[in-house]
């Protein structure tokens, strides 16, 4: 009898051992990694929840970053575009686009250079309203800024007024080489020919007789008058007559991008404020 308790007692103490040893082999150190086995269908059991993506994070850190912190850069750009822009801002100016002139679209060549601000009067010696506009613009011109260029040309719509832009053209050139010393009287005895002797100077010689007028001689004129200078101004005028869509005289063009006129701006004297606020926004640029 007390040989089967030791055996029953002895059995029990291995199968404790027994438990013990399995027991403690089973569970993990905490400190080691424990590696994730793929299943039969190469998905890890543990898919359901996704260690988190560190390239992902670094990511959307920089983006923060980025639209926190303003770009030293763009931040100057900025500064830079609203001093350029300002001045067109439609508060500053008296005149408005569109009502009081308007703008070419795109900008047109202009006569001369880009050294200067172009300003150019599209007249004819036959309009009344270029006739009176002329004490005007010839005192304006004669203060105008240093960095503005006033030019003069005639329209050319038909067959007299391309006649008197020829007369103007040999007019300038015969100025330019010395032989009318007086260009401003000269012009004004040909708008007083028209409107005041009416001499609608209708021919050639009719023109002729006028520059004979200014001790002009007949070989002077005729070889000034049907040069290739005089015929290339006169395809340059038509030119920037289309260029510039003048359908009226007088009209003001200012750096081949604004065109007005005495009725826009409301009046000769507006129209000579006019032509100083858009020369003051070229100067600007």
């Amino acid at each position: 009898m007390k040989k089967t308790i030791a055996a029953v007692v002895a059995l029990a103490i291995l199968a404790g051992i027994a438990w013990f040893v399995t027991s403690r082999d089973s569970q993990p150190v905490a400190d080691q990694p424990v590696a994730v086995e793929e299943t039969a269908t190469g998905e890890s059991p543990f898919a359901e929840v996704p260690e988190p993506d560190t390239a992902a994070d670094e990511t959307l850190e920089v983006v923060e970053e980025s639209a926190a912190e303003p770009d030293a850069d763009a931040g100057d750009k900025a500064i830079l575009l609203a001093q350029a822009e300002s001045p067109e801002a439609p508060g500053n100016w008296k005149f408005r686009e569109g009502k009081n002139y308007f703008r070419l679209v795109p900008t047109q060549p202009t006569l001369g250079g880009a050294d200067k601000i172009e300003v150019a009067e599209f007249f004819w010696y036959g309009c009344p309203h270029c006739f009176n506009l002329e004490p005007t613009i010839n005192e304006w011109a004669a203060t105008k800024p240093a960095n503005v260029r006033f030019v003069q040309v005639p329209a050319t719509w038909n067959g007299l007024l391309v006649l008197h832009a020829r007369l103007f053209y040999t007019e300038e050139i015969l100025v330019r080489n010395g032989v009318i010393e007086d260009g401003p009287a000269f012009r004004q005895a040909v708008f007083q020919e028209y409107h005041q002797r009416h001499n609608r100077m209708t021919s050639e010689e009719a023109i002729r007789r006028v520059f004979e007028r200014f001790g002009v001689s007949q070989e002077e004129f005729e070889k000034t008058w049907n040069s290739f200078e005089v015929a290339q101004k006169l395809r340059v005028a038509q030119d920037l007559m289309r260029r510039y869509g003048i359908s009226a005289v007088p009209t003001i063009v200012v750096n081949g991008k604004y065109r007005a006129d005495g009725a826009s701006a409301g009046g000769y004297p507006q129209l000579m404020e006019l032509i100083d606020e858009l020369v003051q926004r070229e100067s600007l640029r």
